[in-house]
């Protein structure tokens, strides 16, 4: 009977591992560059002063 708690423990932790590999790759797909980064911000700011609303964080 103890090998079928060995085997039960073997599968969660195989499981678990799966999962961290899962969410390390998904990470990695949706990193994003230091451009695009910046590209991305620049156009939510465009789009507040579109909408005459200023940009968070500095007050001329």
């Amino acid at each position: 009977m103890r090998w079928w708690k060995i085997l039960g423990l073997a599968g969660v932790a195989g499981v678990a591992a799966t999962g961290v590999a899962i969410a390390r790759a998904e990470r990695r797909r949706r990193a994003y560059t230091p451009e695009e980064i910046r590209v991305r911000l620049r156009e939510r700011v465009e789009g507040r002063q579109s909408e005459g609303r200023q940009p968070e964080g500095r007050n001329p």
